[in-house]
């Protein structure tokens, strides 16, 4: 058996022209890959400063909820009025809604804006339909 092909090359030099391509395949997808995520990377530091008000907003609510349910028991067993029940509850409900708000938002423009590598995705379908055409010509 002959170690030259018909078009004159070796099978050495065929099998090192497939391992090229074959590193320049997989470097290739390696980068769009690294791109596409530094791009997602990009949108969640342009979220974030959202998503950390959302955060402060809603532990400033637990600190007055907790401030309220300590006045509750002031005024249960001391025999104080109200007033500062209520007035921490009041605030401690505004900054939870400021919060949720924020939150919520936070969290829409996160699912609107897709995290997963959708190109990257799509390019290896594309390579694993065309890798599967030319394996049936073969």
């Amino acid at each position: 058996m002959s170690s030259v092909a018909s078009n004159g090359r070796s099978l050495a030099e065929i099998l090192a022209d497939i391992k090229d391509e074959l590193q320049e395949f997989v470097q290739t997808r390696i980068e769009l890959l690294k791109r596409e995520l530094q791009e997602k990377l990009a949108v969640i530091k342009a979220v974030l400063p959202i998503a950390s008000i959302g955060i402060l907003f809603l532990v400033t609510s637990f600190v007055l909820f907790s401030f309220a349910l300590v006045g509750l028991f002031a005024g249960v067993f001391a025999g104080d009025p109200y007033r500062w029940l209520w007035s921490f509850l009041i605030v401690g409900f505004l900054w939870l809604m400021i919060g949720g708000i924020a939150a919520l938002i936070a969290v829409r423009q996160l699912t609107a804006k897709k995290l997963m590598p959708r190109r990257t995705i799509s390019v290896l379908h594309d390579d694993k339909a065309w890798i599967q055409q030319e394996a049936k010509l073969l």
